[in-house]
């Protein structure tokens, strides 16, 4: 996993308000809606889903 990738993840993550963590930002392949929340989870500690997320969060442009 990228270094970098998850350093913006957790930079973005941090100046979100918190209403916000609860909302979807993306859905993976097979369906699963993951939030702001369940991706900090994650990328903080560093499952192999976290690389699908960071993966695509930057697909999109979103970090």
């Amino acid at each position: 996993m990228s270094t970098e990738n998850k350093e913006k993840f957790m930079k973005t993550y941090a100046n979100l308000p918190l209403g916000i963590r609860q909302e979807i930002i993306l859905v993976l392949n097979d369906g699963r809606p993951i939030t702001w929340d369940v991706a900090f989870v994650e990328v903080q500690t560093d499952t192999p889903l976290s690389k699908q997320i960071l993966e695509k969060l930057t697909l999109l442009e979103i970090i």
